[in-house]
């Protein structure tokens, strides 16, 4: 685990984009030693979908910019599925089990920390994250359940909006969700 504490240079109305460029961040550090995806909106995932980390952001807003961040980052790196808690083995994952070797947490920080350095000078000069966090979006053409605050939706996610909101189709119509935890995650079969 780790906490970056930063003062971004972007607008309030685009602090979204923090999240999606330190997932960014942490996907690119840790494909180096293994493949994983992003599930929206904060979590990297392995091929079969095991949880392999996850990221908070925190920030602090003043008039119409963002004037601090902690961006929180929780990776699981050499704690073996074997070794986790029946509770969580069934659903998580480690670089580690996913590499099949130990590996250097303070490189991978290394890593980590020049690869958010990268996204957020990105972010600063204006260039958005979205098109790259959609490209590694494994939600995107899945059917899932998402628990918000009013309940669950469920549906196939079919986007992201220019807001970073998680588009969904239900049985009744689109669904744009900026928040919620995907309770389910499964792959749709071709047609």
């Amino acid at each position: 685990m780790v906490s970056v504490a930063l003062r971004p240079r972007i607008a309030a109305a685009d602090a979204w984009q923090l999240g999606m460029s330190a997932a960014l961040a942490a996907r690119t550090a840790c494909s180096a030693i293994a493949p994983v995806g992003l599930k929206w909106p904060n979590d990297l995932v392995a091929d079969d979908g095991s949880k392999v980390g996850g990221l908070l952001i925190e920030t602090t807003v003043e008039g119409e910019r963002v004037t601090a961040a902690v961006i929180g980052v929780g990776l699981n790196v050499n704690w073996s599925r074997s070794e986790m808690p029946a509770t969580f083995a069934s659903g998580a994952t480690s670089l580690a089990d996913l590499a099949g070797i130990e590996l250097d947490r303070v490189e991978l920080l290394g890593r980590l920390l020049d690869e958010l350095d990268t996204e957020l000078i990105a972010l600063g000069s204006g260039s958005s994250p979205l098109p790259r966090y959609r490209d590694a979006c494994v939600t995107l053409g899945t059917d899932v359940g998402v628990d918000t605050a009013d309940g669950r939706i469920e549906g196939r996610a079919t986007g992201i909006d220019g807001g970073g909101a998680l588009v969904i189709e239900t049985a009744t119509g689109s669904v744009a969700l900026t928040s919620g935890e995907i309770v389910r995650l499964r792959a749709v079969a071709p047609a």
